[in-house]
């Protein structure tokens, strides 16, 4: 028969468990969006084209759409500069929350770089899209906004267990 310390005494573990099985179907489901978007998404640019299509300046394409605002228009820089630094954000937040001996910002980050890297470069080979480091560049300020956010949200909740364990 269970005592009411011993119940108190599991509570938080399996709250923290159902807390990490939310966070990883939260990610999956991210991944997976992701995926359409930077793979499939036909008003993304994606699609299958004949050539390889490559940048590897960095910011000659934020710079091409800076300069060309006016022909190209706000909307379209906004979602190429901002659009790729957004995508990723979720990317640094999840990942340290799932893996549990990876609370490091810049390894996070690193990580970041290294999936956007993946990415970037499944593009090129499948040609479905531009390998362009200027999208890497942006994936990676969003990873580390995203894992930055993450461990101010994790020192907040860590002080509030404590508090309330109190």
């Amino acid at each position: 028969m269970l005592t009411t310390n011993s119940m108190v005494a599991t509570r938080p573990c399996n709250r923290d468990r159902r807390r990490t099985i939310i966070g990883v179907c939260i990610f999956i489901v991210y991944l997976m969006f992701l995926f359409y978007f930077l793979f499939f998404a036909e008003a993304m640019g994606r699609g299958p084209k004949g050539e390889y299509r490559y940048n590897l300046t960095l910011l000659k394409e934020i710079k091409r759409f800076w300069n060309h605002i006016d022909i190209i228009g706000w909307k379209a820089f906004l979602l190429n500069v901002f659009g790729n630094v957004i995508a990723f954000v979720p990317f640094g937040f999840f990942f340290p929350m799932l893996m549990k001996k990876t609370k490091s910002i810049l390894l996070t980050t690193l990580t970041g770089f290294c999936f956007s890297l993946l990415v970037e470069s499944l593009q090129l080979c499948l040609r479905l899209g531009i390998f362009d480091v200027d999208d890497m560049l942006l994936n990676t300020i969003g990873t580390f906004v995203g894992a930055v956010v993450y461990a101010i949200a994790h020192r907040v909740w860590n002080k509030y267990r404590s508090v309330e364990n109190e």
